[in-house]
Order: C-alpha cells, then structure tokens, then sequence
C-alpha cells in the first residue's frame, strides 16, 4: 500500500513541479489565465454591468479570434480566491494553474484507480509509472489551455467505462456518468471531443456493451445542462447571446478558418503527435500493439485503443492540426501500453521463458529513459518565455528602487509598453498583479471608475469607445485602482503603480508621441521606439535551438540578432550562459546544449525625454482618437 501510495503521489508532485520551473504562460493560455485574474479581481457586478465589464474585463480589449467560455476561469477564480486571500496576490496565478493541474492530476488518479479495479494492481502501477515518464501530459496539465478543462472531463469519461468486477449491475450507471462528462466537456470547453464521444459509443455498440436506451437519457440531461451552465453565464460576460463553442465549431469547421493558423499533413497525429506524446518508443511500438495482439489482452486493450484511434483518425481530416487536439487520448493509449508491460513483468512468465524477464527490464530502462528526456524538455521548455521573465525582472528592478522611481514620477505611475512578443511568451495582468491589489484596494477600488487619467496619449479601447478623454491625453484602463484626480493626488500620493500598455496599432505605434509617455518598454525590436531618449538596461534570451561548440570558439554564432556588447543578460539566459561557462572549462572548450539568442529588450527612457517632447508638442500627446488597432492597460500596485 505504501509502494502504491508513493506512485500515486508521483503524478501530482511532478505537475506541481512543473508548474514550479516552468511558471509562465503562452498564448495559447492567455484569455483562461487572463479571464480568470479579472473574475478574481473585480468580480461579478449586478448593476452598470456593461460598462464595468468592458472598462476591466481583458476580452473586450482581446477578444480573440473567437469567444470562449467563462466557465473554467470562473470555477478556478472562485476556489482560487480563498487560499489567494491566505498565501497573497502575488501568488494568485501560481494558485489559479496550481488548482487546475490538481484537478487534472485527480481525474488521472482516479483512472488508475479504475485501472486497477479492472485490470489489477500492477497494471495501475505500469500506468502511474509510464504516464508519469511522459512530458506534455504533465506539463500542460495546469495549463489554462481550453482542451486541458476538458482533459479532466473526458479522463473521467474513459475511467467510468473500465470495466467493474466486483460490480457488474453498476456498468449502466458508470456508461451514463461517462456520456454525461463527454457531453458536458464538448458542449462547454472544446467542440470536438463530441467526436470522440461518437467514436466511443460506436465501439460500445458494436462490442455490444451499451444500447441506444442508455445513449439517449443521459446525452440529452446533459446537453442541456451544459446550455443552460454555458449560455447565461457566458452571455454574461460577453454581453451577447452567446454560446461560446458552437461559435467556435461554426468558425473553425464550417467556415474552416483554422486552416489560417497552418495545415498539417493527413498523418500528423500518428507520425508527430502519438510519438511525441507518448514519448517511451516501446509504448507505441512494442507494447500498444502487443496488448492488441496476444489474446489474453486483445478484449481489454481494443476498449481502450480502438475508439482513440478512430477519433485520430476522422479528425485528421481536418486541416489544421495540434497536438493539445488528442491529449485527451494519451491516458487510454497509455493504459494500454500498461495492460503489456504488467503482462511481460509476471514472474510466472519469467520462469517459463528468460525473454519476458528480459523484456521487463527493457521496458523499465525505457521509462527511466523517458523520464530523463522529459526532464529536459522541461529544462529547455523553461527557456521559452521571455516575456515573462522580462516582466518579472523588470517589477524586481522597479521594486529594488521603488523610493526614488515614485518620487520621479511624482504619482508614483510607471506605464509600461509591452509589444506582442512580450504578451506572447509570458506577460499577463497576473504578472503585475501584487497583494495590495486586493488588500489595499478592496471594495472600494472596485465601487469607483475603473479610468484613470495616468496622462498616456493613443487611442481607446478595442471597440472604439468607453474611453475617458482629459487635457493630456486618452486611454482605456483594464484596472481596478481609484480615479485619480489633481486633488486626490495633492493630497494622497498614489502607491507606486506599473500602467501596462499592449497597444498593436502600427499607426499608433508609428507616432513619436506614442512612445515618450511610458517609462519602460518591452520590446522584442530595439531599434522600434519612434520618439524619446531610451537606454537598454537588460535582454532577455529564448532558446534557439541546440547548438555545438567547439574549443577555440569565443562566440554564440547568433546570427539572427543584433549585437549588443554593452547590454546586460538577464533571466535564464544568464544562467545557461554560466553553466556554459562552466562546462567549457571543464571539457576543454566543449559544449553541446541550448542556443540562446535575445528576445525581449528591457528599455528604460532617459531622464528628461519625456519633458523635451511635451514642450516640442505643445504639452499635450494625442487626441485620443482610435484608429481601429488594439490596445489594452492594466494598472496595478507594484508591492
């Protein structure tokens, strides 16, 4: 029991310990993480809701190439909120990935467990130790990506269909439970696991193991609890009639718009997506297959193969294609794998040919083997956001010197520019989010205008309006911080406050006048700022690949960017640019390892350019005009 409660402790840990290494998000996962740090923040309002929805709310700035669902965020702001309240705001978004990967983690626990209800306890511990080798499972699984809230909801679904022994009256009420969580995820989170769902009932079909009468109750109880969870509360936050993901079934396969993020060819999935998910090579091309073949497997495996592998199949006919599309695959295939490797492992078999014994200890070098190189991928998978460490370095170095950076900017403000690369690899509005965001602030932040006139020239908000125009400029803050007037800020100095600014507009960004109102900038182009006097204080390298050096060899042999010789390194990049230094010494000039090149530039404007370009415009920046480019600010406390 101890031997299986540790292994049972593997999957959990290792999530969190990814989390930990890796703590900064991607694209993909910005309108979650972003939707779930505005639910926690300014909350739900009963009254004026359009207008304080769209003046905090990050999605009416960036919508997004369609509408998601709110569902998610708002489940993990609400069991984030108490323990954010207990350990503080700066810890929000560690807390918000920490409860969905937990989540993830539990569903897959609860699958083992299943596993070894069926197929007993050393198939549960073959499954805990193979999926536990593997990376992207782990790595996303606290991930805000929509098909990791599914994930959880369709491993659920895969572990009520394992067959039960000791109760076999239970098996409908197990099929019902299972088509109500496939129903559920593809209704509310990610449209195609509807796929998956009908590839699953057409094998319980045909086995025959489920009836059309059990289909249908449960399929439509819960399609219509989804419409009814997903409607109301979605059209809430959207302000429009919406159901999230029919929108995005419509836009990406009817109208079949996902092809503009890139095709893939018909064999992605099992040539590029399967391996690599799978990771272990003798998952997919010893044991999968051996579980299909040898009968005493045949009848378990299929159950668990066949319905996976016919969903691959169908949905690769869709053009675009991404591996995150078939996670929810990977805990059948690996049971799979699981059902040979406790097969070959019988010491029974041992006895009667020294090839099973052989073959066991293949297999458990493999999953060591895995296990390593899923180590480093999480060490290299660390190197690629730039965005946020930049982000963090910056608050670090505005916190160092807080006393004098508030007394320069007498309100205590500091905008801060961040281009797209920036908010790409890393830069959310968790990520200048502080403790007195809450605490300081509370109610009363929240009960007051959310526009405050920081003097920032540009244009409104996404859509064009809900702007607040004064005599030194225009902008749209997504922030919850008071109105700051001329008295209020004669009498009660403002804390200091990092202003982020994500505008887009390539006219806007084309103004010299633009620039001169931040303080910092983000940029992934050095040489971009049309106006203002700015300084590099620091780079922040992304990975490029793996490269060899050779003894003799003083340089990086970065091509791609500029040379900065006077420019200070900072983040990851520093450290893998110590342990190179350390590694060549001790191998003679050698090293094989990441290639890094800068990414994100940390630019600090010069004293006095700001003042030098009001005067040269008449003291103002701007008439706040929109010119249909996004643009979005969030303010925060930097404490």
């Amino acid at each position: 029991m101890n031997e299986y409660a540790l292994l049972n402790s593997l999957l959990p840990g290792l999530i969190l310990v990814h989390l930990v290494v890796a703590p900064y998000t991607k694209v993909e996962e910005s309108f979650n993480i972003q939707a779930a740090h505005d639910v926690l923040v300014y909350g739900t309002p009963t009254s004026d809701i359009y207008h304080k929805l769209s003046t905090t709310y990050d999605h009416f700035t960036f919508p997004g190439a369609v509408p998601r669902t709110f569902i998610g965020p708002v489940l993990l702001a609400g069991l984030a909120q108490p323990v954010v309240a207990l350990v503080g705001f700066p810890h929000a978004q560690f807390v918000v990935r920490a409860i969905l990967g937990l989540f993830n983690a539990a569903c897959l626990l609860i699958f083992a467990r299943s596993l070894r209800r069926a197929y007993g306890a050393g198939t549960a511990r073959w499954y805990l130790l193979l999926q536990a080798s593997q990376f992207h499972i782990i790595f996303y699984a606290s991930r805000t990506l929509p098909n990791m809230f599914a994930f959880g909801l369709t491993t659920l679904a895969f572990s009520f269909l394992l067959p039960h022994p000791s109760s076999p009256k239970s098996t409908a009420r197990r099929q019902r439970l299972s088509i109500t969580m496939f129903v559920f995820a593809a209704a509310v989170f990610r449209s195609e696991v509807a796929l998956l769902l009908g590839t699953t009932i057409l094998h319980q079909l045909t086995i025959p193991s489920l009836s059309l009468e059990r289909v249908i109750f449960p399929f439509t109880a819960s399609f219509l609890i989804a419409l009814a969870t997903s409607i109301p509360i979605d059209s809430y936050f959207w302000q429009r009639p919406l159901w999230p993901e029919l929108w995005g079934f419509y836009y990406n396969v009817v109208q079949g718009s996902s092809s503009n993020w890139g095709v893939s060819s018909w064999h992605y999935y099992s040539s590029s997506a399967i391996p690599r998910l799978l990771l272990n090579p003798l998952s997919y091309t010893l044991l999968i297959p051996f579980s299909l073949y040898h009968p005493a497997l045949r009848r378990g495996a299929s159950r668990l193969v066949i319905p996976t592998v016919l969903f691959m199949a169908i949905y690769s006919l869709q053009p675009h294609k991404e591996t995150r599309f078939i996670f929810y695959v990977v805990p059948p295939l690996t049971a799979a794998a699981a059902l040979s490797a406790n097969f070959l492992s019988n010491r029974r078999r041992w006895q009667k040919s020294p090839l099973f014994a052989v073959l066991t200890a293949v297999v458990a070098l493999s999953v060591l083997g895995s296990l390593g190189v899923s180590t480093a991928m999480l060490a290299l998978s660390t190197l690629n956001y730039p965005g946020g460490e930049a982000l963090a370095h910056l608050r670090a170095t505005i916190l160092s010197t807080s006393s004098s950076s508030s007394s320069s900017q007498g309100n205590g403000i500091v905008p801060v520019h961040a281009d797209v690369l920036s908010c790409m690899t890393g830069v959310t509005l968790f990520g200048t989010s502080t403790a007195s965001s809450i605490s300081s602030a509370g109610s009363a932040a929240l009960s007051t205008p959310r526009n405050a006139s920081l003097g920032l020239a540009g244009s409104g908000g996404g859509n064009g309006s809900d702007t607040t125009t004064t005599t030194t400029g225009t902008v749209k803050l997504n922030q919850h911080l008071a109105h700051v007037s001329t008295s209020t800020q004669a009498t009660t100095p403002l804390p200091l406050t990092l202003a982020l600014d994500k505008t887009e507009s390539p006219s806007l960004l084309a103004l010299p006048s633009f620039w001169t109102q931040f303080t910092y900038l983000l940029l992934e182009d050095p040489t971009k700022p049309t106006g203002g006097q700015w300084e590099t204080v620091g780079v922040v390298q992304a990975y490029a690949g793996i490269e060899l050096v050779k003894p003799g060899s003083d340089h990086d042999y970065d091509d791609q960017a500029p040379p900065s010789p006077a420019v200070v390194v900072v983040g990851s990049g520093r450290t893998v640019a110590a342990w190179k230094r350390r590694v060549r010494r001790l191998t003679g000039g050698w090293w094989v390892g990441p290639r890094m090149v800068d990414r994100v530039y940390i630019l600090r404007r010069v004293d006095g350019s700001r003042e030098q370009e009001q005067e040269q415009d008449g003291g103002g920046s701007g008439t706040g005009t929109g010119t249909g480019g996004r643009r979005g600010v969030a303010a925060v406390e930097a404490r």
